[in-house]
């Protein structure tokens, strides 16, 4: 693509998106015909240079979320919408509305804290959120991984997630240099104790955010399939940090948890997490989650939550499990009120 071609993409975004112009308005402001404009923009989309925040929930997706915050003892929680006129959106537009949306909570949590810290996890979801986050100057800003940076997917890699949180944001990277998974639980205890993998968990330790995606025995591929056969036996649904959980929401400890370098679960209680999941083959394994009461938040889809939602919890269990946990820091909203973030 040629330079001009390139400024001129740019130059007809900012002013249909920033200045609120419509394409016959900026047709007029730039001389070119209404039809290159639409290409313009279009072009602009192809080369990922817009950045699209929608603010507000729709009113299901807000009844949704005051009852997933109810129920689940939630701090916050962000309901995306999942489908247009009945018809299903598809795989990878959940994920770029799971993405928008967590983008959006982050962009704003960063706006009013340039000096913080965030634990980051891992995965398409966690992927999508930085491919939608636009550019923000935050160099005081920290991304920490909070798991082994070594996998097999470059999509799902821990590092390449950081790197690209630190690159929108001009903020510092840091990621642990040890695989997700290593071959047996001795191994797992000496990298652990390498200086270089004990000094970024313990940064992971104190982010002043957690942000995590949810997994089940499908789509880890770091788990084969004979390990996929053992864990299912042991009633386990969801994965967290290469941890497990059964439907009730309890830790299921076993062999493979005890190989993950990461995070221990236990040491997210209490904190600020936020989960980052959809899917309806999430469903069980991102209740189990909210069940465990490790999260503050959740960011969803309208269908996931209905499904969430269909076998409750009852609040005082979740309330049990989440005892002790830190409110979420509050913030300036856009109307100027001062709320909590996103709530």
């Amino acid at each position: 693509m040629e330079a001009p071609e390139a400024s001129l993409a740019i130059r007809a975004a900012w002013l249909y998106y920033v200045h609120g112009l419509n394409q016959a308005e900026v047709a007029d402001r730039l001389g070119i015909s209404r039809v290159k404009v639409h290409r313009l923009i279009a072009l602009a989309h192809q080369q990922n240079w817009v950045k699209v925040f929608v603010e507000g929930s729709t009113a299901e997706g807000l009844a949704l979320e005051q009852s997933a915050k109810q129920i689940f003892n939630l701090q916050f929680c962000s309901v995306a919408p999942s489908d247009v006129d009945g018809l299903a959106l598809g795989p990878e537009a959940g994920f770029r509305s799971l993405g928008a949306a967590a983008a959006l909570y982050l962009h704003q949590y960063l706006e009013h804290h340039p000096k913080c810290s965030i634990g980051v996890g891992h995965g398409r979801t966690l992927a999508a959120v930085a491919d939608a986050l636009p550019k923000i100057s935050r160099p005081q800003s920290q991304f920490v991984s909070i798991l082994g940076s070594l996998t097999r997917r470059s999509t799902a890699n821990p590092f390449d997630v950081i790197n690209r949180f630190a690159e929108r944001t001009g903020g510092a990277g840091y990621f642990v240099p040890a695989p997700f998974f290593v071959d047996s639980v001795d191994d797992a205890e000496v990298l652990r104790g390498q200086r270089v993998v004990k000094s970024v968990l313990e940064l992971a330790r104190k982010t002043d955010l957690v942000l995590i995606g949810i997994g089940n025995l499908k789509n880890r591929p770091a788990i084969y399939e004979s390990e996929r056969r053992a864990l299912a036996a042991l009633g386990i649904v969801g994965e967290i940090l290469g941890q497990f959980l059964d439907r009730e929401g309890r830790t299921v400890h076993c062999d493979m948890a005890q190989r993950s370098i990461s995070l221990r679960l236990e040491e997210l209680r209490g904190r600020t997490v936020i989960g980052i999941a959809g899917g309806p083959d999430k469903v069980d394994a991102i209740r189990a989650t909210l069940r465990s009461g490790l999260l503050s938040g959740l960011i969803t889809d309208e269908t996931t939550a209905r499904a969430i939602l269909e076998q409750k919890t009852p609040r005082s269990a979740a309330a049990k499990r989440a005892r002790g946990r830190k409110p979420l820091p509050p913030v300036i909203r856009s109307d100027g009120n001062r709320s909590t973030l996103g709530r």
